[in-house]
């Protein structure tokens, strides 16, 4: 616990070290360290940050660095144990650094190591330098690297309730962001700040955060060290919560005491690119804002901000198609002023303009507000790093091919379509498959609008700070982006547990064009398969093998010993389903269904590739599933879906399965059975509801069926038959309904002979078949049908 602080100087020039107490990512206390540092005129400038970092202050200066940047640090045996410093042009620490540039002062980070910071989590404890109790970084006036332990203290919350405020950053913006660096005096907001911070750190010590107290030991041995090189002319920008601190007086073996026997890790450190998005509070940043696009509006323009910020609400609202206009804006500038008078704040702030623009622009909707939120109020701003930046070989060649391509990161999130017969877009689908197979998840694959051919790609992209870290873990594989890929598609394919594990592996290896690694996965593939006598398991690997076979004809790949494998695997499927499908539960019979509808979508494709080779594979499925729709001891509803398929593939007559229903439906069937047999044969979003529109005698057989069920039976296949039905379109069950409503021979369809349905004749009516056809004829750009008197048509207007 800070016993005192000294009376008199608070840190002003000829007075010992100028402590500037700031709120990470504030734009007030940027701009009142820009100007405390002009009239100080330091001769050296110290800033919390990690030591090691020091190296790469001079590429603040390189015309490539834009802001939001980060430090990270990683472990060098362990990449994956990391820590960020973000830096927004708008943070103190930022401001302090380009000064001393500009300046020509020598800067310095005083914060404890990045070498201790990353050990202390070795043991289980995840460590972040920016993961601050509440009242520190971004929360309240102060930074750091504490862990939350049991006591939390937020000094910002604190001094607002003492204020009379319920809203900590309300409080903060009143009495900081829009208010000047004082009346002639820079240093006032400072020595205002380090008083309040003073009290509350002589009443909550180190806000139950012990390891603040070693860090501040570290900031205080480099201030001696600097005042001992440079005098008094030694400024500190640091977090508020920690002025007191630096300024209590200790002794050097004290401090020195507390850094003893601290873990070491080796560690490396470079700049990154940071966004916006990353420096919310709602990304799980524990030093965030709420509100980092604002701010940075704030610190950027030179005045007006609110009528500026509304004009630039009122630019994204147009583009996004709603009326607003420069009347709109007026009103909104005059609705926020007033809001701010209302309630006693020196100047709108963020929640008076966004009462203005909801009230004003959105028509008090809040869905368009939600877009100017996203948008502005946070923002997808992604800074940029030099190349001469420090980086892994892996990153390095990451970058030449990201130009190469012109697939630029970016922080907002965007859909990139992709046409595999064009050279460009083809490397670009290779270099983001291979990214996936690294665990840089920076694109995301997506539906593809239009088309569902192999030709085909689209991917969701979004660039996060955190990819530089995978970058950096996945540098153990390699030294290229493909080199990498292959020996980690290796390594995955050894360590697979599963025959399925395996499959997927080899599909993604097609994807991502790695000719050297599938030798190794398609030996253990054909090894497991070999050893594999689980059908549900070969069940679940073919699907994935036969699409991979489709990667031949577009990506030119070899695919013939693929080929090979997946035949073997589609013959012991064969042999080995019917008896697996014996004796089955209820959700063992559910996944037994599932497997058989995507083996029968997989010898389809199979095939038409292994023919001849490999003889007839569709003609032996379609045995297999004969015997599994006759077979009684077979669950009702993999004998349903058997008989719908072979129904749907022209193996079976209509009558035929009308025949096989009318037997499951009889009274002799335990009703749960006879339900789980429709389930699977008009079940599962196959079509089946509308086989039922257009087949009315298997439309009347479960009608039958279903209105004799007794009624004790009925609760019990009640769940079964809604489950199935409700998966219909809402025109499927409509349609239904009145077929089935208006029963035979009433009025409103016609109906077939000796169908006992409605809504069906013997007959094709061509005089409403024919009304359609000058649509028709204008859309497939056939001319107009011309008509006569009596709307019979007579010829074709060219």
């Amino acid at each position: 616990m800070v016993a005192g602080v000294e009376e008199g100087g608070r840190g002003r020039p000829g007075e010992g070290p100028l402590l500037l107490g700031v709120r990470h990512h504030g734009p007030g206390s940027a701009r009142a360290v820009r100007a405390a540092l002009g009239a100080a005129r330091p001769r050296v400038v110290l800033i919390e940050g990690p030591p090691e970092a020091d190296v790469l202050i001079p590429l603040a200066a390189d015309e490539d660095m834009r802001p939001p940047v980060a430090l990270l640090a990683h472990a060098v045996d362990e990449p994956g144990r990391s820590a960020f410093w973000p830096l927004a042009e708008f943070s103190p620490e930022w401001v302090a650094i380009r000064w001393a540039i500009e300046h020509d002062v020598p800067a310095h980070f005083i914060d404890l190591p990045a070498t201790h910071t990353l050990a202390w989590g070795r043991d289980g404890e995840e460590e972040s330098p920016q993961e601050d109790k509440p009242g520190e970084e971004g929360a309240a006036p102060d930074g750091g690297g504490a862990v939350p332990v049991d006591v939390r203290v937020d000094p910002l919350a604190v001094l607002a309730e003492t204020a009379g405020y319920d809203d900590p950053e309300r409080w903060w913006e009143d009495v900081v962001e829009h208010r000047g660096p004082g009346d002639g005096d820079p240093f006032a907001p400072f020595t205002a700040l380090e008083e309040a911070m003073g009290a509350l750190r002589e009443t909550y010590g180190s806000g139950g955060h012990d390891r603040d107290l070693v860090r501040e030991a570290y900031m205080r041995l480099q201030m001696r060290d600097a005042q001992r090189r440079f005098g008094d002319g030694v400024a500190v920008v640091c977090g508020a919560w920690h002025v007191p601190a630096l300024r209590h007086r200790t002794t050097v073996a004290a401090d020195k005491a507390l850094l003893k026997g601290l873990p070491k890790v080796k560690t490396d450190m470079t700049w990154v690119p940071w966004t916006y998005r990353r420096l919310s509070r709602r990304s799980g940043y524990g030093a965030g804002i709420d509100s980092p696009g604002w701010y940075g509006h704030l610190f950027r323009v030179p005045d007006r901000p609110v009528e500026r910020w509304l004009t630039k609400v009122a630019g994204l609202l147009r583009e996004e198609d709603r009326l607003v206009s420069s009347a709109h804006v007026i009103e909104a500038v005059r609705l926020a002023g007033t809001l701010a008078a209302m309630r006693g704040r020196p100047l709108a702030g963020l929640s008076e303009t966004t009462d203005a623009v909801r009230a004003v622009m959105c028509d008090g909707s809040d869905v368009p507000l939600a877009l100017v939120h996203d948008r502005l109020v946070v923002g997808d701003v992604l800074g940029e790093v030099p190349a001469a930046a420090p980086a892994v070989p892996l990153q390095r060649d990451l970058d030449r091919i990201q130009r190469r391509l012109r697939l630029k990161p970016e922080a907002a999130e965007r859909e990139l379509e992709l046409d595999l017969r064009k050279d460009t877009d083809a490397e670009r689908s290779r270099l983001l498959h291979r990214l996936g197979l690294l665990g840089v998840a920076w694109g995301e694959p997506a539906a593809s609008r239009g088309s569902t051919g192999t030709f085909r790609e689209t991917w969701k992209l979004r660039w996060e700070p955190e990819l530089a870290v995978r970058v950096a873990e996945a540098g153990v594989w390699g030294t290229t982006v493909l080199g990498a890929a292959t020996a980690k598609a290796e390594s995955d394919a050894v360590a697979a547990q599963g025959l399925a594990d395996v499959t997927a592996l080899a599909e993604r290896c097609l994807l991502a064009d790695l000719p050297d690694a599938l030798p190794t996965v398609m030996r253990i593939l054909a090894d497991r398969a070999a050893l594999d006598a689980d059908v549900g398991h070969l069940a679940q690997a073919l699907p994935a093998l036969v699409r991979s076979l489709r990667y031949g004809d577009v990506r030119g790949t070899d695919t013939a010993a693929l080929t090979e494998v997946a035949a073997g695997l589609a013959e012991r499927i064969f042999v080995g389903l019917p008896p697996a499908c014996v004796a089955l539960d209820t959700d063992a019979a559910d996944e037994m269904r599932r497997h058989v509808d995507a083996v029968h979508g997989s010898v389809g494709l199979l095939d038409d590739v292994a023919a001849p080779a490999h003889g007839d594979l569709r003609a032996r499925w379609h045995a297999v599933l004969g015997v599994l729709s006759r077979r009684d001891t077979v669950p009702g509803v993999i004998r349903g879906r058997a008989v719908r398929l072979l129904l749907d593939g022209g193996e079976l007559a209509h009558e035929e399965a009308a025949r096989l229903m009318g037997l499951v439906l009889s009274p002799g069937t335990p009703p749960a059975d006879a339900a789980a047999w429709i389930e699977g044969f008009v079940g599962g979003g196959s079509g089946g509801g509308m086989l039922l529109v257009h087949d009315e005698r298997l439309l009347g057989l479960v009608d039958a069926w279903l209105t004799g069920v007794p009624a004790e039976a009925f609760t019990d296949v009640l769940p079964l038959l809604r489950r199935t039905f409700s998966a219909y379109e809402a025109g499927v069950r409509r349609t239904l309904g009145e077929l089935v409503r208006r029963g035979p021979g009433q009025p409103g369809g016609a109906t077939a002979a000796g169908s006992g349905l409605p809504g069906f004749a013997a007959d094709l009516d061509s005089e409403r078949a024919d009304a359609v056809l000058p649509v028709v004829r204008l859309l497939l750009g056939l001319g107009a049908v011309e008509q006569d008197a009596d709307n019979d048509l007579v010829g074709v207007a060219r």
